[in-house]
């Protein structure tokens, strides 16, 4: 199983697809979903929506969101000279951006992110990030007219993928949330649970949940597990540094207790924590209060759904290049197939 889960994130992760782009991971996914559920569509915001029906043991209906767009930058003018002024996709620092190359539109010209020559760059610009609109994307072109009819206004702009294996641990582009695709795939591809499961991958999370809430209400879930990726501070600190970590590689999946955008209901929480001790897989608690996930639109969709994300740790996330442990994204598929296991009607009760 391992191998086969880590091909898919490899091929996911390859795929460039930024917010409002998905239609690449959406054709890549088709296929490997079309002969394993029973309803497979797309939505008007650019949901893929899947159905898997359950054996009729409980009429419960359960969503597991991943979504599928990346971070990356948009092209938001032209400079006389052919350069390209540029915006984020998602949350991006720019501190990582000089000298990048990049991959700019569907045809993916080559590109470069540009800045003031280091020699000719005054002291004190040296100790704080670049502004992105100080940045410029190079694509090789000399006129405003060539740079528009290459990459009008509105056109994407990715980084390039470098899938490697580094021992315990992968690197690569979009792991988030292409390890949550990978492992929802994988879900969809096994055993029928007691209950109809809607796999939902999910469009423009990057820029507002926006997937997920549509998604939310179309399907009218009685609970939504949100399959992420998140971020790893583990980095070695100061001898006398007192920082507790969001989270760490090789500790296990992650379990989301509250952030920015919502609370995870205890009987939910707690329905996660017996699974992962049950099947003895190791978990972490997310650091609280940071970020924001696709249960902070899910949970407020019309009467309200019970919601929660599981995440896989990943170090540099939202970054050109990040690091994910192996077991870690094996584990987390463990860990939501064990919770989907044991979910009985019983811990949707409220007192």
């Amino acid at each position: 199983m391992s191998e086969a889960l880590i091909n898919k994130l490899q091929t996911l992760s390859e795929i460039v697809a930024l917010s409002g782009h998905e239609v690449t991971v959406r054709r890549a996914l088709r296929p490997m979903l079309e002969d394993h559920v029973d309803e497979i569509r797309v939505d008007a915001m650019g949901n893929l929506i899947t159905r898997k029906r359950g054996d009729g043991e409980t009429k419960l209906r359960v969503m597991v969101t991943a979504h599928m767009d990346e971070v990356g930058l948009m092209v938001t003018d032209h400079t006389s000279d052919g350069g390209l002024r540029v915006d984020s996709v998602g949350g991006i620092n720019a501190h990582l951006l000089p000298g990048l190359q990049v991959l700019v539109g569907e045809e993916q010209i080559a590109g470069v992110i540009g800045l003031k020559a280091i020699h000719r760059a005054k002291e004190s610009e040296f100790s704080q990030a670049p502004a992105l609109d100080k940045l410029v994307v190079d694509i090789g072109v000399d006129s405003k007219e060539s740079a528009v009819n290459l990459a009008p206004v509105g056109t994407p702009i990715a980084f390039p993928p470098k899938f490697r294996e580094l021992g315990a641990t992968m690197m690569g582009k979009a792991f988030d949330d292409r390890g949550g695709c990978a492992i929802l795939t994988t879900l969809l591809q096994g055993e029928r649970f007691a209950f109809d499961l809607y796999g939902v991958f999910t469009a423009q999370e990057e820029v507002g949940l926006r997937g997920a809430y549509v998604a939310a209400y179309t399907v009218e879930p009685d609970i939504a597990f949100s399959l992420e990726c998140t971020v790893a501070d583990d980095l070695p600190k100061e001898e006398d540094e007192d920082v507790s970590p969001t989270t760490e590689l090789g500790k296990g999946p992650a379990i989301t207790v509250m952030d920015h955008s919502y609370v995870t209901p205890p009987h939910i929480l707690r329905l996660l924590i017996e699974a992962a001790e049950a099947e003895q897989i190791p978990y972490q608690l997310k650091q609280p209060g940071i970020s924001g996930t696709e249960p902070g639109a899910i949970h407020r969709a019309k009467g309200g759904v019970p919601s929660v994300t599981i995440a896989v740790p990943c170090r540099y996330i939202h970054s050109p290049l990040a690091l994910m442990n192996r077991q870690d994204l094996e584990n987390t598929l463990r860990l939501v197939r064990a919770a989907l296991n044991r979910l009985t009607v019983d811990y949707l009760q409220l007192a």
